[in-house]
Formats: structure tokens, C-alpha cells, sequence
């Protein structure tokens, strides 16, 4: 978090790891808070760099729109390939 985050020039005020059903990762701008799936601890490094790209990303657009996928082509071109990656595995393994 400490690494990606000011490169996208973002900060949190908390973040965490948690079992979710059906999610990678989720954001509450208002709290400036990040939850990260506990999965993802069982996945390559760069799957999680992604979501957290992702979710950081989402501190700067709201929305899935052509400004937020162009902030991640911009800062993570490969996240396409990457979210590929996870969207074809297991989301609950634990």
C-alpha cells in the first residue's frame, strides 16, 4: 500500500483483509477505507498488486468509466491480462 499508493497520489485512512464471496477488493471513498479479499494471499503477487491498484484507483473515479480505466492503463497497463488472471479463478479457497 505504502509503495502504490502515492505513485497514483492517493491516500487511505485504513485498510484491511477479509473473506469476501464475491469480490476481489472493495472501497469506501467517503472513510478512505480498502478491503482486500483474504484469497488473494493465495495468488501471484502481481494479482494482488492489481486489485489494489484497482481499488486505490477508485479513490480518484467512482465509477468504471473511460477516466478510471484510462487512470489503470496508465498506471497498470497489463491490469486487463491481470484481472483475466483472477476472473477465471477460485474466488473462495479458505
Amino acid at each position: 500500500m505504502g509503495q502504490v499508493a502515492p505513485i497514483l497520489g492517493v491516500t487511505v485512512s485504513a485498510w484491511g483483509i477479509k473473506r469476501m464471496k464475491t469480490k476481489w477488493g472493495a472501497c469506501n471513498m467517503e472513510a478512505r477505507r480498502i478491503w482486500l479479499n483474504l484469497v488473494l494471499a493465495k495468488k501471484p503477487v502481481r494479482c494482488l498488486e492489481s486489485i489494489l491498484v484497482h481499488e486505490l484507483t477508485h479513490q480518484l473515479e467512482r465509477h468504471h468509466n473511460e477516466r478510471f480505466t484510462g487512470l489503470l492503463d496508465q498506471h497498470l497497463p497489463q491490469w486487463r491480462t491481470l484481472h483475466e488472471e483472477l476472473n477465471g479463478s477460485v474466488l473462495a479457497e479458505f
